[in-house]
């Protein structure tokens, strides 16, 4: 659906002449203006890669510890089954290798393509610069600065759900069979890449019956079509989809949400503020600006986008033991969040007024992200810990005790075989130690004091140096050992890096010898 804007601009003549094939059929002020547009999105993607050397956090190299094995291990190794992911990123590394840049590689244009969808489904309700902002909008949340570079499936997911909500606005104005089950397989790919992004499809459903409202002849026949297609493409997936609700508990690592984390979600950052600045411009006009050209169809179905996902997972968090309103998880809702944006700045006529919006709001967010000293890190890594054991520990061949990070090595026996190999230690399947290496569970629970009083005992009869390492959730089981290895041997703290504590254990003997 075009703009009556941007049909003027269609009809524009191009000037007769000798330079009449190389003229531009925009005027120059509109090639200035989207020249900056085209800066500021420049800008804002941009802001992505200041983390892109980032060495790898915990749920990264879990990624890698899927792949490591080969093509045909995959399956076996999922945690949780986000199958289609892993396959992309697997032939991914054939191709350019796994430096931690190359494995963010995927991710990065994954992104890139979510973006030019959200631009196109923009396009389907409003001018070509509301839609360059609602775009600029998406890339700029503090979440997807986050998923952009990160070597997990939410970019691919995110790239899904665009594609199906580009499709379902093109559905409007087509009676195509082929499109609807287009869209009942773009729907169900949502969930291939990521299970909790399902929270999108009851706002996907809503808003089928919102644009095909005015076209009953085609409505049942296409939404009918559509979800043959979902429930045919969702098929394979549905046994990993029980077995995670049934054991939803094991992958509870956040505690429940409060409304400070759904408020920063819909309006992150400089937005709401350099917003409100824009309307209170706009209101001091002399001519009014607020000209509202919006459909009824146009909001409901950019706040169900917004807001159903999101409100879904924030439901759920609160009222259930599945804690799901992570960062990341959340993105599922930031196309719908992006698209209302756009949808509050329409009415603003004015194009300088919104071109300023958009100047100011990359310029704020862009200068935030550019001067502050954590946007070079992309989540804790265990890389500056296990760099340190490994030279420290190589020298004797210390043990090391290292407690998971992962909630559920709270629900599992602790390997005694291939230790280095386990999913609960998958640090150790990109940042290496050529040591020998115990786990044990996240949480100080029997299993740790189990495991940990056996290597102690152990370690006292041989009279071993060993040490041991942790992140913050596990501090206490330091302590623990720290309390439980106080007769036999002397306890030093190292350092903390990157959150990750490490304490060296030297038998009594060796300390009062060296003294």
């Amino acid at each position: 659906m075009q703009s009556p804007d941007t049909v003027a601009e269609d009809q524009i003549e191009k000037p007769q002449g000798d330079r009449s094939q190389h003229a531009s059929p925009y005027p120059i002020g509109d090639r200035v203006m989207f020249s900056i547009y085209a800066l500021g999105l420049a800008v804002s993607i941009s802001v992505w890669f200041i983390a892109v050397r980032a060495p790898l956090w915990l749920d990264e190299t879990g990624s890698f510890w899927v792949i490591k094995k080969g093509l045909s291990q995959i399956t076996h190794r999922l945690i949780l089954s986000f199958p289609a992911y892993f396959y992309i990123l697997w032939f991914s590394t054939k191709i350019l290798g796994s430096s931690e840049i190359a494995l963010r590689v995927p991710s990065i244009l994954a992104m890139l393509g979510a973006v030019y969808l959200l631009y196109l489904a923009a396009r389907e309700f409003f001018e070509r610069d509301i839609a360059i902002i609602a775009a600029i909008i998406f890339c700029l949340h503090p979440i997807v600065v986050f998923a952009a570079i990160d070597v997990r499936p939410y970019a691919f997911a995110v790239l899904a759900t665009n594609a199906a909500i580009l499709i379902l606005l093109r559905l409007r104005s087509s009676s195509s069979n082929w499109l609807a089950a287009l869209f009942g397989l773009t729907a169900a790919w949502i969930v291939w890449f990521h299970y909790l992004f399902g929270a999108i499809l009851p706002a996907l459903v809503l808003c089928f019956f919102v644009v095909k409202a005015g076209d009953r002849k085609t409505l049942w026949r296409q939404f009918s079509i559509a979800l043959i297609a979902f429930a045919l493409a969702l098929l394979p997936v549905i046994p990993e989809l029980l077995n995670m609700f049934r054991n939803s508990k094991t992958h509870v690592f956040e505690l429940i949400p409060n409304l400070v984390d759904l408020v920063g979600t819909l309006a992150p950052g400089w937005l709401l503020l350099i917003f409100a600045m824009t309307a209170l411009v706009a209101a001091a006009r002399t001519r009014s600006d607020q000209q509202v050209h919006l459909q009824g169809w146009h909001i409901l179905v950019c706040v169900s986008l917004a807001l159903i996902p999101i409100l879904i997972l924030y439901g759920m968090s609160v009222g259930t033991s599945i804690h799901c309103f992570v960062a990341r998880h959340r993105l599922v809702a930031i196309p719908g969040i992006s698209l209302c944006w756009a949808l509050a700045l329409s009415p603003f006529r004015s194009r300088a007024l919104r071109l300023l919006f958009c100047v100011a709001f990359v310029a704020a967010t862009a200068y935030q992200y550019y001067s502050s000293p954590s946007s070079g890190q992309h989540g804790y890594t265990w890389k500056y810990a296990l760099e340190y054991a490994e030279k420290n520990a190589s020298s004797d061949g210390a043990p090391v005790l290292i407690c998971s990070d992962l909630p559920e090595s709270d629900y599992a026996p602790m390997p005694l075989d291939s230790v280095k190999d386990s999913s609960f230690l998958a640090p150790l399947s990109y940042y290496r130690l050529s040591v020998p290496v115990v786990s044990l569970p996240r949480a100080l629970n029997g299993e740790a004091m189990r495991v940990g009083s056996q290597f102690l005992q152990d370690a006292a009869q041989r009279h071993e140096r060993f040490l041991a390492l942790a992140f913050e959730r596990s501090y206490k089981t330091l302590d623990w050992l720290a309390q439980n290895a106080a007769t036999t041997h002397s306890v030093r703290k190292l350092g903390v890096f990157d959150g990750v504590e490490v304490l060296e254990f030297v038998p009594r003997t060796q300390a009062n010898a060296s003294r």
